[in-house]
């Protein structure tokens, strides 16, 4: 028979920490973003097992710096969700439209404006 490793599995699960970095300083330091809101967004949307509300010690957000936010996860926790949940927040706050979440590296989401480009040589030909 081979031996019961189930037991052993179970007993000692893999301890797992995440941080995310979301760095809003451009959109802050041209005051059209609050960050202090944002935080308080994240910890009245994030779910954890299911349920909003729910962080506890699991889950924790902070602001750093003027612009940066810091989510700390010691659970299975997925950038994409609070890439998601940024783009949910600039949805509700009518800022998607000159707004964009950018991943710059590993964990660090960035939030930078469009590059627009005006056509108006085109309305001088006419």
């Amino acid at each position: 028979m081979a031996p019961n490793t189930k037991s052993a599995k179970a007993a000692k699960p893999a301890k797992v920490t995440n941080k995310f970095v979301i760095d809003a300083s451009r959109p802050a330091g041209d005051k059209i973003f609050d960050v202090s809101q944002f935080e308080k967004f994240l910890h009245d949307k994030i779910k954890v097992d299911g349920r909003v509300g729910n962080l506890g010690d699991v889950i924790q957000i902070s602001q750093e710096g003027d612009g940066k936010i810091v989510v700390l996860a010691h659970t299975q926790f997925s950038g994409r969700y609070l890439k998601y949940l940024t783009k949910k927040y600039l949805k509700k706050h009518q800022l998607r439209d000159w707004l964009r979440v950018v991943s710059t590296s590993r964990g660090v989401y960035e939030l930078k404006f469009y590059n627009v480009v005006d056509d108006g040589a085109e309305e001088d030909e006419d």
